[in-house]
């Protein structure tokens, strides 16, 4: 997180700065009393703040505003994972509370340290060297390979998610979340609809699914190419490894002009030193100790019809006037081209 991604608190997003320092003076050891508190620009699904008291800078995370839809914007979910993996290994922040009460600042929020980093919003790493750049998806690659290596019942999250049946589970759960926030016809959605769910895979492997796991949702050192925080946690479950990988590769198929979040199609990725999609998968199946990806096209049209329901809710919320980030109706645009090639890829 960076100084430089912080602004005044956006319209829609205000709550009582007072009733909070109150409940922090109470609950959060070393907190002064005195509070200040600015808005992150990112944020699609869940608002993010900054907050300083005295010395000390910590980040806040809660539900949007507004009504929701059901099984979404899952902070308590994302605190507890991070909780849970404070001991793993895997670079995640130092979580302090979750404030479960409404009553405080109208939802659910967790505190969470500020750490001074670097985030990456386009994918092709303007202004780096093509070592630095491969450096960066290395690494990338390696903290999504650990990840999927935890043992999930060692670190106490035996029942973060089932066992068993994500795919099924979760092509259901998209669905009807698409369904809840459809606002207009998507003739790929429902080809998509119709023939995730008859091409499962056998092959069905538990980790710790990420959910969300991309450039952007990793915090590196300020001048080293290392992971230093894996963010955004909120669709975390146990679930196939599989489905991370794909979702993290759909960048090199998507345009660079795709809004917010770029791409690498079209790319010359030998010049700038980003690894091709092959190369990538290698590179993660070797850190995650697996022989490779059977199925990957299924993964990849999965990845892209989740994405397309998390694109169409976000549109919804922007008609609604309780969406996030100031660019959604823009992002939520993005869930019929994204359909489409989730469909290509099924047919690939």
């Amino acid at each position: 997180m960076s100084f430089a991604d912080v602004t005044d608190i956006r319209s829609g997003h205000e709550f009582d700065t007072g009733r909070l320092a109150h409940y922090l003076t109470a609950h959060l050891k070393g907190f002064s009393g005195s509070l200040a508190v600015r808005q992150f620009r990112g944020g699609q699904s869940n608002p993010t703040f900054f907050l300083e008291s005295g010395p000390n800078r910590y980040v806040l995370r809660k539900k949007p505003p507004g009504q929701l839809l059901p099984s979404a914007h899952m902070i308590e979910r994302e605190y507890r994972v991070m909780h849970a993996l404070r001991d793993s290994g895997l670079p995640v922040m130092n979580t302090h509370l979750l404030c479960e009460d409404p009553s405080v600042i109208g939802t659910p929020f967790y505190i969470m340290d500020f750490v001074e980093g670097r985030i990456f919003r386009d994918p092709a790493l303007p202004g780096l060297s093509p070592a630095e750049r491969g450096a960066i998806y290395t690494d990338m690659a390696a903290v999504m390979g650990k990840l999927h290596a935890i043992d999930w019942r060692a670190v106490g999250l035996e029942s973060f998610g089932k066992p068993a049946g994500y795919l099924v589970r979760q092509i259901a759960l998209w669905t009807r979340q698409y369904e809840a926030a459809k606002t207009h016809p998507i003739p790929s959605m429902d080809e998509l609809i119709a023939w995730l769910p008859a091409h499962i895979p056998a092959d069905e492997r538990t980790t710790i699914a990420h959910g969300d796991f991309r450039l952007e949702n990793l915090m590196y050192h300020p001048t080293e190419p290392r992971v230093i925080g894996v963010l955004d946690w909120e669709l975390a479950t146990l679930g196939h490894p599989f489905a991370d990988v794909a979702y993290n590769c759909m960048i090199w198929h998507l345009d660079p002009s795709t809004p917010n979040l770029g791409g690498l199609a079209g790319r010359d990725l030998a010049a700038l030193g980003i690894p091709s999609e092959a190369e990538y998968i290698s590179r993660y199946a070797t850190s995650a100790n697996i022989p490779g990806i059977d199925n990957y096209s299924f993964f990849l049209a999965f990845a892209f019809f989740r994405f397309a329901a998390i694109a169409q809710g976000v549109y919804a919320r922007a008609r609604a006037g309780n969406a996030s980030a100031p660019n959604a109706l823009q992002v939520g645009l993005l869930a019929t081209p994204l359909a489409d090639l989730g469909w290509k890829a099924a047919q690939s």
